[in-house]
């Protein structure tokens, strides 16, 4: 895609055109080109939206959540975007269980906005894009924006990169696996949820929990609400709890270092990115095959091969006659 083609893509998406919102959306997802075309035209715009980042493990009802949540969030900040990441088919790199079917939007119309975004192998619990997505979502003026993490345990942590808040989602009986676990979602949690607390542990879990995170550090007091997102109940006093850390949150100027975290996340994202492709292209390339042969073959050293890496990673000089 031509850039001239992305930037009206992009202008139409920022005047409010859904349509073109969800479509560079897929291009961003789909084509690097077109995501850093992207970036760039975001270059100079100042990060505002708040990101509730929504994470735990599988099953916990994150979804669930999320969608008895949005009447609360949109009668808060008048609108809200939902990027749900979900597992990537292994045939089409798509998102494969696709949360916007989970998902409703409670019959509020044009108020909120529904994207799931394919994980595509990545770690951490968020899709390659997400970062920029949400980059998108907030130049197009989404005010809120609700992220759901992939669902893959203690190690998705990428999402406290880029949320302003990070809701972690228990259910009862996580407690029996606690010790596995509290080292790394209970780390990367501003609130807590149990949900489905209508369920035998619930207070069980709440004990354990309270235990792991009284010996955490955190400038903003830690709390935990039980919930039966089926039916709604807790949403309301979890919803004013958001508020509550958001607010003191604010007053402190802790959000003002989390919108400079994501901004700064989303820079070393892009350069890891650019590395790493240029590290495949020379491992396919001629000359890289050949080094890695050489030392396959006991001919040469892996040092050797990484001199020759770099070498070829770093920028090339200008040829100034050709200027």
């Amino acid at each position: 895609m031509r850039e001239s083609t992305t930037q009206a893509l992009l202008a139409a998406a920022i005047a409010g055109e859904r349509a073109c919102l969800a479509r560079l959306l897929s291009l961003i997802e789909r084509q690097p080109q077109v995501e850093a075309d992207v970036r760039q035209a975001l270059a100079s715009h100042a990060a505002q939206a708040v990101v509730i980042g929504v994470t735990g493990p599988p099953g916990a009802g994150k979804s669930t959540l999320i969608s008895a949540l949005l009447s609360l969030s949109t009668a808060s900040f008048g609108k809200t975007a939902v990027l749900a990441v979900d597992p990537s088919s292994p045939f089409s790199g798509g998102a494969l269980l696709g949360d916007r079917v989970r998902m409703q939007n409670q019959g509020l119309g044009d108020a909120v906005f529904i994207r799931s975004m394919a994980s595509k192998g990545e770690n951490g619990g968020l899709a390659r894009t997400t970062a920029t997505a949400i980059q998108v979502l907030d130049a197009c003026g989404w005010p809120l924006i609700l992220l759901e993490t992939l669902g893959i345990g203690q190690v998705e942590l990428d999402v406290m990169d880029l949320a302003t808040v990070v809701t972690v989602v228990l259910n009862p009986g996580w407690g029996d696996t606690f010790q596995a676990n509290k080292a790394g979602l209970t780390e990367a949690g501003d609130i807590f949820v149990i949900n489905k607390a209508d369920k035998p542990g619930a207070e069980q879990t709440r004990a354990d929990l309270q235990d792991s995170l009284s010996l955490l550090q955190s400038t903003v007091p830690i709390d935990i609400f039980e919930t039966v997102a089926v039916t709604k109940k807790g949403l309301e006093a979890l919803w004013l709890g958001i508020e509550a850390y958001l607010k003191t949150a604010s007053e402190i100027g802790l959000i003002v270092k989390k919108l400079a975290s994501r901004r700064q996340r989303l820079l070393l994202r892009t350069i890891q990115r650019d590395i790493e492709a240029r590290l495949q292209a020379y491992w396919a390339s001629d000359r890289g095959s050949a080094q890695v042969q050489r030392v396959l073959a006991g001919d040469g050293t892996l040092e050797a091969l990484q001199a020759d890496l770099f070498t070829q990673l770093r920028p090339q000089p200008l040829d100034e006659s050709s200027s």
